[in-house]
């Protein structure tokens, strides 16, 4: 399946089949020719000699759904799930990464893998109850974590993020942390914080990690992403400034206004095979919606520059 978004993990995505997550006879009728996600311990793929996806189903396995996480249904009623290497005697050449399986794996199955280590994550980092500390038995094919102990319900939780471009006229807001490679500059994300609406993290996480203020009302949505590293929701935004003073805080290594050529020739750059000594920034991983909502800002500019 070809790609029709702009960004990664969202094309393809499976009927989630909610039902069938209660109906065991259903699922193991479906196992034999069930579509398998194999992961390592590491989130890494099973995958063949080219490093695609692994065609592995229910019947080359055996057992049931049991051994199985059931993600859902894809348009031809095939059930697709993942399960854990080491549970499983079955192999491979080759192991893959999300971020690599994102940008050469056919767009359907990079969403499922997205899915699969989402939901790996969460049952890894939450085997223990966060009431009482008895340990959780996973039900619902995978969806549902009950204590052992004090009966309490647990669900895979996602978190919400801002991401955003805020302008100023023909300049855009950009940040870099120390940790990312030399010339890699990118738009401002933050996490939601309780209590608050997506418009008020807009303005509290660009407050905070660039000192620049954002001018109230001028938060507008865009598009979401699913970011499953390890579990987040991406919600991009543009947004303009109302006081451009620019004080990178300490999540920063710098903060700083670029005008629009600077801003096309860096998503003209190769984000991924850039060279230290090379000239100008390069901007975001083409399977993240940063480039999308950096380009968006782009495209508002140009098209208001061309209608004088």
């Amino acid at each position: 399946m070809s790609a029709a978004s702009p960004f990664a993990f969202v094309d393809g995505a499976l009927d989630r089949a909610d039902p069938l997550r209660d109906d065991p006879d259903a699922l193991a009728a479906l196992w034999p020719g069930a579509r398998l996600v194999v992961l390592d311990a590491d989130g890494k793929a099973l995958a063949d000699d080219d490093l695609q996806p692994l065609r592995a189903t229910g019947a080359d396995v055996g057992g049931g759904p049991g051994v199985a996480t059931f993600l859902g249904l894809d348009p031809s009623g095939h059930a697709w799930c993942y399960a854990e290497a080491a549970t499983l005697a079955l192999d491979a050449p080759r192991r893959i990464d999300l971020r690599r399986a994102a940008a050469s794996w056919p767009a359907s199955e990079a969403t499922a893998f997205a899915q699969a280590r989402a939901l790996q994550h969460w049952h890894q980092r939450h085997r223990h109850c966060g009431a009482c500390g008895g340990a959780l038995r996973f039900e619902r094919a995978g969806w549902l974590g009950r204590c052992t102990a004090c009966g309490s319900e647990h669900y895979p939780r996602t978190d919400q993020a801002v991401i955003v471009a805020v302008g100023d006229g023909d300049r855009l807001l950009l940040g870099r942390q120390a940790s990312w490679p030399a010339r890699r500059w990118s738009i401002i994300a933050g996490f939601v914080e309780p209590g608050e609406t997506l418009e008020q993290t807009v303005a509290r996480e660009v407050r905070e990690e660039t000192g620049v203020r954002v001018r109230p009302g001028s938060a507008r949505y865009l598009a979401s992403q699913p970011w499953p590293f390890p579990g987040s929701l991406m919600l991009g935004f543009l947004a303009d400034a109302e006081d451009p003073a620019v004080a990178a805080g300490d999540e920063l290594e710098d903060a700083r206004w670029f005008g629009i050529e600077a801003v096309r020739a860096g998503l003209a750059n190769d984000w991924a095979d850039a060279a230290p000594e090379g000239e100008g920034i390069v901007l975001s991983s083409p399977i993240s919606i940063a480039r999308h909502v950096i380009r968006a800002w782009l495209d508002a500019r140009d098209a208001l520059r061309a209608g004088g």
